[in-house]
C-alpha cells in the first residue's frame, strides 16, 4: 500500500469512527455524495480539500501520521504455521473469527458456551501472534490491516474447501438478502484480469460494511458470508464430450 493511499484508508477510518459518511462530507465541501466516492475511491484530493475534511473530521495532521504509522504494524496475513494452529483449534479459530467480526469479550461470553477464563487465554494467544491486542478490561483491539486474507490456498481456506463449503451450499438461496447464480461466458484474459478487479473492489465493499456496522449492537448484526470466485472451467460431463486435439485439428 503506497503512503497516500494509507493516509486515505486512515481518514476513511477516521471519519467512520465519528460516524460521518460520504453525505456529511459532501454536504460540508458542497459537493455531490458522487463527488466524494469517487474523490476517496481514487485516493486523489488537492491539499486544500484534504485539509478541509481533516478539519471537518476533527483531526489533526499529526494523528492522522500517527494512525498511517500504527497501521504498518498491522498483520496482512497470518504465517502457515499461524493458520495451522488456529484452524486446528475449534475453540480458537472461533475466537478469531468474533475479533473479526468486531465482538466484545462479553458479547462473546454471551453468545457461546465458553469460559470466561478459557476465552482469555484464547484471546492471549491471538494477542501472542500479534492478531489483536487484548487490553485492559479485556477489550479486545485488532491488529489487522484492512486488506487482512486468510492464505490463498493456506490451511483455512482448505478448511473451507473441505468442510466449510459443503455447509454453506446446503441451502436453496431464497431466503431474505440472500442469492445465488451462477453464469458461464467465454472470456479474453484481458476481460477475465478486468472482471477479477471487479470481483476484489466487491470484496472491498463488503468489508467496508463490516466496519460500519461493527457500532449496531449484537442483536442488530448476523455472521454474513460472500463467496466470490473466478476460474477457467468446465463440468466434466462437457469436457468428457470435447473433441480430442488431433480431431480437432484435423
Amino acid at each position: 500500500m503506497s503512503q497516500a493511499v494509507a493516509v486515505v484508508e486512515a481518514l476513511k477510518r477516521a471519519l467512520k469512527a465519528k460516524k460521518l459518511t460520504y453525505a456529511h462530507v459532501a454536504r460540508e465541501l458542497k459537493m455531490s455524495e458522487a463527488s466524494v466516492k469517487r474523490m476517496f475511491a481514487a485516493h486523489h484530493f488537492t491539499l486544500e480539500r484534504f485539509e478541509q475534511i481533516c478539519t471537518f473530521a476533527g483531526l489533526g495532521l499529526t494523528e492522522l501520521a500517527r494512525e498511517v504509522d500504527s497501521e504498518k504494524n498491522y498483520i496482512s496475513h497470518l504465517t502457515l504455521e499461524q493458520e495451522r494452529e488456529v484452524v486446528g483449534n475449534a475453540r480458537l479459530f472461533l475466537i478469531a473469527v468474533c475479533a473479526l467480526n468486531h465482538m466484545t469479550i462479553e458479547q462473546i461470553l454471551a453468545t457461546y458456551d465458553i469460559p470466561k477464563a478459557d476465552c482469555i487465554q484464547l484471546l492471549l494467544k491471538l494477542d501472542k501472534i500479534k492478531f489483536l491486542e487484548l487490553m485492559p478490561n479485556n477489550r479486545i483491539r485488532l491488529k489487522v490491516a484492512s486488506n487482512f486474507a486468510w492464505l490463498p490456498n493456506g490451511p483455512i481456506l482448505q478448511y473451507f474447501m473441505a468442510r466449510a463449503q459443503h455447509e454453506y451450499f446446503r441451502s436453496r438461496f431464497d431466503g431474505q438478502n440472500e442469492m445465488i447464480t451462477v453464469v458461464n461466458a467465454m472470456l479474453s484474459p484481458a476481460s477475465s484480469a478486468q472482471f477479477v478487479a471487479k470481483l476484489r473492489k466487491v470484496a472491498g465493499e463488503f468489508t467496508e460494511m463490516h466496519n460500519d456496522d461493527k457500532h449496531l449492537p449484537i442483536g442488530a448484526r448476523r455472521p454474513a458470508s460472500v463467496v466470490l470466485a473466478l476460474r477457467p472451467w468446465e463440468l466434466d460431463d462437457f469436457n468428457k464430450l470435447r473433441r480430442k486435439r488431433k480431431a480437432r485439428a484435423a
